[in-house]
Parts: C-alpha cells; sequence; structure tokens
C-alpha cells in the first residue's frame, strides 16, 4: 500500500501544523516514555510551547497586515488601548481593595463601552467614591490612622531614601551646601559650580551613595523632606561638612569660591509618615525637631 502525503509509514496521521504556521514538535513518543509526573509536566511544557509558538506567529502575520492596512492598524490600536485600559482599571480596583475575582468580572462590560461611555463611567466611579469619603468624614466611629497615600509613597521608596528619612527623623535637619562662583564678579553674576552638597549619604547609611542627589529629589517630589534657605542654628555641621573632599574639590575647581549654607528638613506630612510607617516604636516627643517649609523658603535640589 503506497503512503499517502497525509499518512506516515505506520500508518499515523501527520501532525503537521497548517501551510504557514510554525514547525511542528514531534516528542509524543519521548514523552510517552517518561513516567507518572515526568510525563504530566512534559506534556504541559509540549503543550505551553506549542500555544506559545502559534500565537506569536498569529500575531506576527496580523502586525504584518496591520502595516499594509490602515483600517486593520487603527483597528488594532484601538485593540491595544482597550487592553491597556482594562489592564489600568484593573490594577486600580485591585490597589483599592476590590477582591481580584470581581475586579475581574467587572472588566467584560467595560471593553464594549465608547470611549465617551467609558469617560461617563469613570466620572460616576471618582463622584461615588467622594461620597464614600465624605460619609466616613462625618461618622464619629470612623477609626481609620494614617494617610491612605502612605502605601503608595512605599512603592516610591528605594531602601536607601528609607534610610534617609529615619536618619533626619533622628538626627534633625542636615545642613546642605551650594558651591558658587565668588569675588568680584561673583556679586554681579555667580555661577553655580556644585549644588546641593551635603552628608547624608554617609551618616545615613546608604548603599549607593552617588544616588544621594536623586534620593532626595524624590523624596521632594513625594512631599516627605524640603529644602530650607536658611542655615542651622549650630554652625559646627557646616565646619565638618566644607571640610569633605568632594566640597573641597568643588572649591579647587573655580578660582574664587563662595559657599552658600542650606538645610534640609523633614516636612510634617514626612515626620508623620516616618512615625507611622517606618519607626512607629519611636517617641515623637523625642525627636528634634525641623522647621515649617514656606512656599517662599521651598525650591527642588538642583
Amino acid at each position: 500500500m503506497a503512503v499517502t502525503q497525509d499518512d506516515h509509514e505506520d500508518g499515523e496521521p501527520d501532525q503537521r501544523q497548517p501551510v504557514g504556521g510554525p514547525p511542528p514538535l514531534v516528542v509524543a513518543r519521548a514523552i510517552e516514555a517518561l513516567p507518572g509526573l515526568a510525563r504530566i509536566a512534559a506534556s504541559t511544557w509540549l503543550h505551553t510551547v506549542q500555544w506559545g509558538a502559534s500565537t506569536s506567529w498569529r500575531v506576527t502575520r496580523r502586525l504584518a497586515a496591520a502595516a499594509r492596512d490602515p483600517d486593520l492598524a487603527a483597528e488594532l490600536a484601538h485593540e491595544l488601548g482597550t487592553t491597556v485600559s482594562a489592564v489600568r482599571q484593573l490594577g486600580r480596583a485591585v490597589s483599592d481593595g476590590v477582591p481580584l475575582t470581581s475586579a475581574v468580572g467587572s472588566l467584560g462590560p467595560a471593553s464594549l463601552l465608547t470611549p465617551e461611555q467609558q469617560r461617563e463611567e469613570r466620572d460616576a466611579d471618582l463622584r461615588r467614591r467622594g461620597e464614600e469619603l465624605l460619609m466616613r468624614s462625618r461618622d464619629v466611629w470612623n477609626t481609620d490612622r494614617g494617610h491612605p497615600a502612605y502605601e503608595r509613597i512605599l512603592d516610591d521608596l528605594a531602601p536607601d531614601e528609607a534610610r534617609i528619612l529615619v536618619f533626619l527623623l533622628r538626627a534633625g535637619p542636615q545642613p546642605s551646601v551650594d558651591v558658587r562662583t565668588g569675588g568680584p564678579v561673583g556679586m554681579v553674576h555667580s555661577r553655580l559650580v556644585a549644588p546641593g552638597l551635603t552628608m547624608i549619604g554617609a551618616r545615613a547609611g546608604c548603599r549607593y551613595p552617588d544616588d544621594v542627589p536623586s534620593y532626595l529629589n524624590n523624596l521632594f517630589r513625594l512631599g516627605l523632606v524640603w529644602f530650607s534657605r536658611e542655615t542651622l542654628r549650630d554652625p559646627a555641621p557646616y565646619q565638618v561638612l566644607e571640610a569633605q573632599p568632594d566640597v573641597l574639590d568643588a572649591m579647587r575647581s573655580v578660582r574664587l569660591p563662595r559657599v552658600v549654607r542650606r538645610s534640609i528638613h523633614l516636612t510634617p506630612f514626612g515626620q508623620d509618615f516616618c512615625v507611622t510607617v517606618l519607626a512607629p516604636d519611636a517617641d515623637p516627643a523625642a525627636h528634634p525637631p525641623h522647621e515649617v517649609p514656606l512656599e517662599a523658603d521651598e525650591f527642588p535640589q538642583s
């Protein structure tokens, strides 16, 4: 009996993929030779690889077709936007405490709505959450403590930044200096040579001291620290800071340097965050006081 194109020599049907698809994975006999759990694991791996290859091939073909057809490209872009919106909605619901199964179930109808309908539903949801917030504010039995933003702030903090916050809480405000050009010309136009030099990284035990300027900028962005133009009352910390190698190098880089003394403080919000989240066992009354920022004094770290 002649062997047809659709049959193997042993009579088993050919398991080839459709024309244009990914190449076949012929490992069935090897899987059958494996015992027990090993066979199950191998079979699962096989199906996963086949599904991944098939899906990758379909996506590649669709992208290639979209590159030639503007209408198909617009449809693909709309589907991508809907998917991103659904994932964002799912993440927001889960972060608000909605069970994962309920959050996933709520995504079905939203994907069928027009952008205008989605915007109306989002506005209605915001109004509902606002009403619930006001109801909780009128509830005299409500014992919620701690700002709801604290949980999100923790996601935006690096470990070294947590060290800096605890250090500022326990050690108090810290000195900071800018090195600028001075002399007679500096009285008319002073050029900034090195901004925001501090000893915070070394004293807080940061693992990456070179990233301290970025850490301080992020803490400022989160409203946890602020940079004052005022100096500390005790001049001794500045004398130690100005003797550090990085400050001395900046001063030697110009002919007539000038040192501008500043200070770094925790905001009241930052102090409460540290006491609530990072150092809950510490006595707030024992912490050194920090100045309250004024709008005219607050400025970002350069």
